[in-house]
């Protein structure tokens, strides 16, 4: 059996395209796609969004208007994996922007109240390291924060 991946499917209640539009902004590797419309058939009115194909940072995925019925939660995020504080920054700033809002340990809810982790790659190593003291400051340190912060979860884990 042969498949071409996953495709994500996100549920919106009307603002499915410029979702896609907003998160294409911020991604690179990104663009919107095929965007499909109800017909006369309905069950929206004709010539709406009924779903937008788009790739943000190369991953696939489905916007659709389905109304007001689910609503996004904390039980399902996007973990952005960050090489360096600028990255942190841009995507916080970028996902919070608007609406969104801030929460602990490099978690996030952009305005559309889908869940972010915005994470330094680093901070696994640092959070696993067998030296249990290290791993421990790391920790937490990290749950301190809102926003992470690099230098700090270092200093952290260092013992500084």
């Amino acid at each position: 059996m042969t498949t071409d991946g996953f495709t994500t499917c996100l549920w919106f209640d009307g603002q499915a395209e410029e979702a896609a539009h907003h998160y294409v902004s911020i991604f690179d590797n990104s663009a919107v796609g095929r965007v499909t419309r109800y017909t006369e058939a309905g069950p929206g009115p004709a010539g709406t969004v009924v779903t937008v194909e788009f790739t943000a940072n190369g991953q696939k995925f489905i916007a659709i208007n389905g109304g007001p019925e689910f609503t996004f939660s904390e039980a399902i995020s996007f973990q952005i994996d960050c090489a360096d504080q600028d990255e942190v920054d841009h995507y916080w700033a970028k996902l919070t922007e608007g609406g969104g809002e801030p929460g602990p340990c490099g978690w996030l809810k952009d305005k559309y109240g889908v869940s972010w982790q915005v994470v330094p790659t680093e901070l696994t190593a640092m959070i696993t390291d067998p030296d249990q003291e290290k791993a421990a400051r790391a920790t937490k340190a990290m749950l301190s924060m809102g926003k992470l912060d690099i230098a700090e979860l270092r200093r952290a884990y260092a013992g500084g």
